[in-house]
């Protein structure tokens, strides 16, 4: 028996089944076998006035942009497949992006500090044998989702919400003036009536990939981890450490944070869909075999909390733009997070007040077409710019590179970022790329470490290289724009719809899509040690 069978099958709530689940859904998108569900269709009739404004699809983070638009007047029903209640592992995320839930108005600072369950620092950055680096305020809170998902649930509720569980969405119907679902609750079935669906129903949600219409994922990023007790006494956390060189055709990045009942580890790994991509239940042998060496701690002395897992497909042609009138993807279902990041918890915070002025303006004026709402999910080369370093940092199955490669890319593009200072280090590591950062970054990288990047250029190819140029100039016309657009902004604001619509959506286009929502919070630079 492997350390993985032993480990998983002692824990609560059936984890190795679980994982051989998942990793048989794995194994589908590996060979191209995943089936493209039929629960969209369309009727050229108009419906009976519609029971609600918004039925979001998915409760667990749906449930934070259905209070917004709840506490705004508009009439929404959450549907949840399940209870909608947090599980037990807590949401890293950094302290000062979880002020957007109570500027928004969804929580009370105080229902805030109750929500968050631990807080550590410094965190560490280190590749291989070079220098380590420190950083406050980096997912240095892990917010507790049974506490804060009960709090936004009676905050939902007490704004004329109604929350739908153990409600399985079977199909949507979308007519001219409104979109039918059909749902089962047990044996029980159930049609309700909508002006708009928000599908936030993840990465594997049906809506979505009938959207994508079979189109495979262009990457993928695997996790695994777990929480546990017993490790040596460690007040910081690892945001971004690799250990090892290249084995299994795999570079092996590990995270570890402080939590309220253990210590959580994770391993994760880029990789493409090649067949031969190892699956999670072997990923987790990896992981059981380097936890000792990475965290010196001999496996025996560890009480395991319970087992993480995962696999997160990562799609170019993202967010998703959905091809229907009346639905609009939002979070992990649209794809609107780069290929580096698996955080969904943080990628809705970051886009929650724009998605609900957007979306409360576009209910407002009645501008629900398919081309209307495209505009919530537009095109952002922040985002787009991060595919080259997700290929920088993965290698091809029959691909021959140095095994310590990456690690040296790695370790010189953090150490130049470091040198820069908290403007330029701190964004990136929250997902968010700008234009002046990424060229400071570059220009400092290819004059301390030519040879460095001059290795790269074979690993990831030509064409990935021209893809790249063309959307870190974007990137930089995406931030002068928003610089002369955030002129008008206030005129703007007293234009009549549909041009109030369409240009605010604009300015958010240009101003996200440059990373330039970003606010650095006050905080001293990263040093060399805690």
């Amino acid at each position: 028996m492997t350390h993985t069978e032993h480990i998983l099958s002692q824990l609560p709530g059936d984890s190795l089944s679980g994982l051989r689940r998942l990793d048989a859904r794995w194994q589908d998108y590996k060979q191209g076998t995943v089936p493209t569900p039929k629960v969209v269709h369309q009727d050229d009739t108009h419906i009976a006035s519609p029971d609600w404004d918004v039925a979001v699809c998915g409760g667990t983070l749906g449930i934070m942009i259905g209070c917004a638009l709840a506490q705004r007047g508009w009439r929404v029903a959450v549907l949840e497949r399940g209870v909608l209640k947090g599980r037990e592992q807590e949401w890293n995320i950094s302290r000062h992006e979880l002020a957007a839930l109570v500027q928004v108005g969804l929580l009370s600072a105080a229902e805030l500090e109750a929500a968050i369950a631990t807080d550590y620092g410094p965190a560490r950055i280190q590749f291989g044998d070079g220098p380590g680096v420190w950083v406050e305020g980096v997912l240095n809170s892990g917010v507790d989702p049974v506490i804060l998902l009960d709090c936004l649930k009676q905050r939902f509720l007490d704004a004329g919400g109604q929350v739908l569980e153990q409600t399985a969405v079977e199909s949507l119907t979308v007519h001219r003036n409104g979109v039918a679902i059909a749902t089962r609750q047990g044996d029980h079935t159930q049609t309700l009536t909508t002006r708009l669906v928000l599908d936030a129903m993840g990465h594997f949600s049906p809506i979505a990939l009938q959207a994508r219409q079979g189109t495979p994922p262009d990457a993928a990023c695997l996790v695994v981890g777990t929480c546990a007790r017993g490790y040596p006494e460690n007040a910081t956390g690892d945001l971004f450490v690799s250990f090892t060189p290249i084995q299994r055709q795999c570079q092996y990045f590990w995270e570890a944070f402080p939590a309220k009942d253990g210590r959580t580890t994770y391993l994760f790994t880029y990789v493409d869909l090649h067949p031969d991509r190892p699956s999670l239940e072997s990923l987790f042998d990896d992981y059981f075999r380097l936890l000792p060496e990475y965290q010196g701690v001999e496996l025996d002395s560890l009480t395991w909390k319970r087992a993480l897992f995962g696999f997160f497909p990562c799609y170019r042609h993202s967010p998703l733009r959905s091809p229907w009138d009346r639905i609009l993807p939002i979070g992990d279902s649209s794809g609107s997070q780069s290929p580096l990041s698996f955080g969904g918890f943080g990628n809705m915070i970051r886009h929650l007040d724009r998605l609900t002025q957007g979306i409360h303006s576009a209910l407002d004026a009645d501008l629900l077409s398919q081309a209307a709402l495209a505009r919530l999910q537009p095109y952002q080369p922040n985002l787009s710019v991060t595919w080259l370093f997700q290929k920088a940092m993965s290698v091809g199955v029959q691909q021959a590179i140095a095994p310590n490669q990456i690690n040296e890319l790695l370790a010189a593009v953090f150490q130049e970022m470091s040198q820069l200072g908290d403007p330029v280090l701190k964004p990136f590591l929250q997902d968010v790329v700008q234009f002046p950062a990424l060229l400071q970054t570059l220009v400092r990288t290819g004059l301390f470490h030519p040879g460095t990047v001059i290795n790269v250029v074979p690993q990831v190819g030509i064409p990935a290289l021209l893809d790249w140029t063309r959307h870190y100039l974007n990137l930089g016309i995406y931030a002068a724009l928003f610089q002369l657009g955030a002129l008008w902004q206030s005129q703007i604001k007293t234009w009549p719809n549909p041009q109030r619509y369409y240009l605010s959506r604009l300015l958010d286009a240009w101003q996200y899509g440059s990373g330039q929502d970003y606010h650095l919070p006050p905080s001293s630079n990263p040093s060399d040690r805690p």
